[in-house]
Parts: structure tokens; C-alpha cells; sequence
């Protein structure tokens, strides 16, 4: 395992080495869930591409830090992370609240985004209201006591049905988060905004959806393609909130086919 301190908190991260010249992917991983969501995408990478994948503040083995966070606290974080390692000009790949620091690491520090893979994720997710019940409930009766209609947005009904062993175990991924970690990011996405952040990136970038979706809906993050110039919108067919997972073979191809395409064009 590899960790560094990072803005005062210690950062579970991974670093999967490629021959040299090959492009750098990084991973940020969603709310309640840590980098091994990533896995099943990495394995189909690995070799191609130099991996950098890590855990967000207040996720995995990651330190909590100092909660409620904002989202400038997640964004400084894998900043900070990539000058560690001296990463610069990378593919950010992020899922959901991973999918807005990526568009707050490109607002505050271009100089470290080739280009961005922008899943399950918007220029501002829900509103005030529904985040500060989540945070009420979550310090109430744990984590646990929202996981059901959770799972009912992250994966669909046919993973519910096929895949009960997987199920369950990122149920526990999910109800073992640190509250205060899950709560703090759950601010942090109460207060984003990158609506205008989002006309600005000039970087290639495509948004990609599941097709079940019920978190960031399919329609919520054509709207995001549509705010971002030149972007390219990708739908992931029998996937939810987390096609990593649930079609991680799918979700792979559409994104070698993406960078492909800016290598050959020389944007890349």
C-alpha cells in the first residue's frame, strides 16, 4: 500500500507504472466508495497507461482530515497528490463527486489536465434541501439507515438480482465509510457549482452516463456535455451510477475509443 501526506491528511493512492511515454490516467472514486471501484477498469489498462488511482479524503483508508470539507479541499487534495508524484498534463477519470474535483482541478490547475473522462457526475448535483437531509440522517442513524435507496440509484435492477454477492459487498464498502468523511463530502457537493467553470474547459473531454442512472441522470449530464465545448456524450447501456462496476468492459472501450481518437488527432 502507498500513502503521502497531502494538505495534512495522509492519502491512500496507487501508482501502476507503464513504459515510458505512455499517458497517465487518474482515478477519483465516488461518494461512499474507495479507489477499488476502479479495479475491474484498471485491470483492462494496465500496460497501456501509467495509473495513478487514490482515496479521497474521508474515504477508504484515507485520513478524515477536518470535516465539513468543501469541494476546494478534494480538489487540493489530488492536486497536491499529482505534484507529489510529479504527475502533470494527465487523463482525469472521475465518477460523480470524482467527476467534480476533476472539473475543479482543471478550473484551478490546467497545467496538470491532458483531458477529461467525466462519469456519472454534472456541473452541481442536487440541491441544498436534499443534501442537508442526507447529512441530518446519516448523523442520526449511520450510513446504514440510507443504504437501500442508495443501492437503488448505484445499480440496477438486474444487478440487483444476478450479482447479490457483489452487492453485498459494496454495501459494506459503503456503510463502513467513516460518517464524518461521508457527511464533510456530502457538503462538499451541497456547495459545488461549476456551471461557469464548465463553458470554460478547453481541454478534450467526453461525459459519460449510465443509462439507469438515478443519481446523475442521463439527462443531467447531457447537460453538462452540452455546457463543456466540444465534449462528447457517451450512454453506457444496462448500467446505473457506477458503470465502472457494472459494465466496466463497456465502459473501457468507450474510453481507449475516446483517447484514441485525440492521440490520432494530435490533440492528446
Amino acid at each position: 500500500m502507498q500513502f503521502a501526506s497531502i494538505n495534512g491528511v495522509t492519502l491512500h493512492y496507487q501508482l501502476i507504472g507503464a513504459p515510458e511515454g505512455k499517458p497517465v490516467l487518474v482515478f477519483a472514486n465516488s461518494l461512499g466508495t474507495d479507489f477499488r471501484i476502479w479495479r475491474d477498469v484498471i485491470l483492462r489498462l494496465i500496460g497501456d497507461f501509467a495509473i495513478v488511482t487514490y482515496d479521497m479524503r474521508g474515504h477508504g483508508l484515507s485520513d478524515i482530515g477536518t470535516p465539513p470539507y468543501s469541494m476546494n479541499h478534494h480538489v487540493g487534495d489530488l492536486a497536491g497528490l499529482l505534484d507529489y508524484l510529479e504527475v502533470k498534463n494527465a487523463i482525469i477519470c472521475g465518477l460523480s463527486v470524482g467527476g467534480m474535483v476533476a472539473q475543479g482541478l482543471y478550473a484551478t490547475r490546467p497545467d496538470l489536465v491532458r483531458a477529461l473522462i467525466l462519469c456519472d457526475t454534472a456541473h452541481k448535483i442536487g440541491t441544498p434541501d436534499s443534501w442537508n437531509a442526507r447529512i441530518a440522517a446519516v448523523n442520526k442513524d449511520g450510513i446504514q439507515s440510507i443504504a437501500e435507496g442508495i443501492f437503488n440509484v448505484w445499480f440496477t435492477p438486474a444487478f440487483h438480482a444476478q450479482r447479490r454477492e457483489e452487492l453485498a459487498g459494496y454495501r459494506n464498502m459503503l456503510v463502513r465509510q467513516p460518517v464524518d468523511g461521508y457527511t464533510g463530502t456530502c457538503a462538499a457537493l451541497r456547495d459545488a457549482d461549476f456551471t461557469e467553470a464548465a463553458r470554460r474547459i478547453a481541454a478534450p473531454t467526453i461525459c459519460i452516463v449510465g443509462d439507469q442512472d438515478g443519481s446523475t441522470s442521463p439527462g443531467l449530464v447531457l447537460e453538462l456535455a452540452k455546457l463543456i465545448p466540444r465534449s462528447r456524450y457517451e450512454v453506457i447501456k444496462d448500467a446505473a451510477h457506477i458503470p465502472c462496476v457494472e459494465q466496466p468492459e463497456a465502459l473501457t472501450a468507450v474510453m481507449r475509443a475516446f483517447i484514441d481518437e485525440f492521440e490520432l488527432g494530435g490533440k492528446l
